[in-house]
C-alpha cells in the first residue's frame, strides 16, 4: 500500500469559479429578470409585470442582488416623484448570449429530460412492486 499513489481531487467547490455563477443565476427570478431586461431598460413595475408570480419582494431582493453582483445598473431620473430604471451591464451583455443560449437549448431539449424521467420512474416503479 506504501507504492499506491495518493489520490488527490482536482475538482473543488471552493476552487470552481463557474460553480459562483451557477449559484448567482440559478435563482428562481435570476434569470428571469435578466431575460426582461434583455429588451432594454426598464422600470420597476414594467419589469414585474413581464414576470409571472413574482412578488415585489422578490423583484426588488433580485434586482438589488443583480445590482450588487454587476449585472444591473440602477439609475435614478430627476423627476417628480423619481423614476427608477433598471438595464443590464456591460458585464450582464457579455453574459447574456449564454442565457440565451441556455434557453434555447432548454426549449429544444427539455422534452427528452421529461421523457426520460418518465421512463426511469415507470421502471424504478415496476422493480418495487
Amino acid at each position: 500500500m506504501a507504492n499506491e499513489a495518493v489520490f488527490k481531487p482536482d475538482l473543488s467547490i471552493s476552487a470552481c469559479g463557474y460553480r459562483r455563477v451557477l449559484e448567482i443565476i440559478s435563482s428562481k427570478w435570476t434569470v428571469l429578470v435578466l431575460h426582461a431586461l434583455d429588451d432594454g431598460r426598464m422600470r420597476y413595475g414594467e419589469i414585474g409585470k413581464r414576470i409571472e408570480g413574482i412578488s415585489q419582494k422578490m423583484l426588488t431582493q433580485t434586482l438589488r442582488q443583480l445590482e450588487r453582483d454587476g449585472f444591473v445598473k440602477r439609475s435614478v431620473l430627476p423627476s417628480v416623484p423619481p423614476t427608477v430604471e433598471y438595464e443590464l451591464t456591460p458585464l450582464a451583455e457579455t453574459l447574456m448570449p449564454h442565457i440565451r443560449g441556455f434557453r434555447q437549448w432548454t426549449n429544444a431539449h427539455y422534452p427528452l429530460v421529461e421523457q426520460a424521467r418518465r421512463a426511469y420512474d415507470h421502471i424504478n416503479a415496476q422493480e418495487q412492486d
